[in-house]
């Protein structure tokens, strides 16, 4: 037991470090006077949300970019609330922008799959950039993107997104787990090893979509619109996937406003883990898993007098320490570090989290958008 233990602390130790390495490797973006006419097609698709997209619409009407380089397409999945009047109301007071309503034909079991393939089969600009309908975009976010891809000329751009957060335990847990996540996403290009993106705030050619055939072969999982398209661009460009780390590209978006929807969100995500086709991916996800788990087990094992606590507390000394620095440097790079004054709970609370999500995710069913599925 003891050498298991002291097995998973130290790969753990050595993977988190790793990232941290990673994460200082990718440069923050110097933006650039020279910038191709890139144009790009906004692809955001939606259900229920008609308490986020007045303010999604409201960020559109900031971007500073030349209009006719841009339009947007928003796919309503379905809604059952005032969603589609908030946009066909803004759409008539704003009719100088390019902005069009689509209505998703579902005919898989991934909603968000159907709505994406399908405003990118109506898309006229070689670029698609994805966000959500929760989302808030940075006036900078084409000028600064359209200068990236001048520069290095990827098949497909991954950006930052960041949680907009009040004072509650619930929200500020969740934006630690998310600047975790955040951190490893960056760490993962700093090592030349990208295994995660976030389909908030994606970016690829149109052209490079269509060439992997899309979402063929995956549409059967709920979920996965990001990572799942990353791996197969990975697979015929392998140096085409590029992080942008800039600050005038971060996305806003919400937490999840109830521990119950929080649930829902993380069995969602975990239900796709056993499809991922990158190996380092999986591997990370054990890595993490196993730690994770661990934890708690062997917090019962000391219990028992089967294990001493000084075995235990080395182990969470070190997990509790490194996962602190991976937080705290990405929350310098996002200016959320004012919110790591609730790490020292949240720390105690995440393995259980973890491990209940991962088991739930693979044995059990979860709820989204008022649709049920089963992994």
């Amino acid at each position: 037991m003891i050498i298991f233990w002291v097995v998973i602390c130290t790969v753990y130790g050595m993977l988190v470090l790793l990232l941290l390495y990673g994460f200082t490797k990718v440069k923050p973006f110097k933006l650039s006077k020279k910038m191709d006419a890139i144009g790009f097609t906004i692809v955001i698709p939606f259900k229920n949300e008609a308490e986020h997209l007045a303010l999604l619409l409201s960020s559109l009407k900031q971007l500073e970019y030349p209009r006719h380089l841009w339009e947007v397409l928003l796919v309503n999945d379905n809604s059952t609330d005032t969603s589609e009047k908030i946009v066909l109301d803004f759409m008539t007071e704003h009719s100088t922008y390019n902005i069009h309503l689509l209505n998703s034909i579902r005919h898989t079991n991934s909603p968000k799959k159907d709505a994406i393939g399908l405003a990118i089969t109506q898309a006229h600009h070689d670029w698609i950039v994805t966000t959500d309908g929760d989302c808030i975009i940075p006036s900078k976010w084409l000028e600064v993107l359209a200068m990236f891809i001048t520069k290095y000329q990827p098949k497909m751009v991954v950006m930052p997104v960041a949680y907009s957060v009040n004072n509650t335990f619930l929200e500020k847990f969740q934006l630690l787990d998310f600047l975790s996540l955040m951190g490893s996403t960056i760490g993962g290009f700093g090592i030349g090893k990208p295994f995660m993106c976030n389909g908030a705030n994606l970016a690829y050619a149109k052209e490079v979509f269509n060439e992997v055939e899309g979402y063929k072969g995956n549409t059967h999982i709920s979920s996965g619109d990001d990572i799942f398209l990353m791996e197969k661009i990975q697979e015929k460009y392998p140096d085409g996937v590029r992080y942008l780390k800039s600050v005038k590209s971060i996305v806003a978006t919400v937490p999840q406003p109830t521990l119950k929807k929080l649930l829902h969100q993380r069995k969602r995500w975990g239900a796709k883990a056993s499809a991922y086709r990158n190996p380092i991916t999986k591997l990370v996800a054990v890595i993490v898993l196993l730690m994770n788990m661990a934890l708690p087990i062997y917090t019962g094992l000391v219990f028992l007098e089967q294990m001493s606590v000084k075995w235990l507390l080395l182990g969470f000394a070190v997990k509790m320490n490194l996962d602190f620095f991976m937080i705290y440097t990405t929350a310098g790079f996002f200016n959320q570090q004012q919110m790591l004054r609730s790490y020292y709970l949240a720390v105690f609370i995440y393995p259980f989290f973890i491990t209940y999500t991962a088991f739930s995710s693979f044995f059990g069913t979860y709820t989204w958008k008022g649709n049920t599925f089963k992994k």
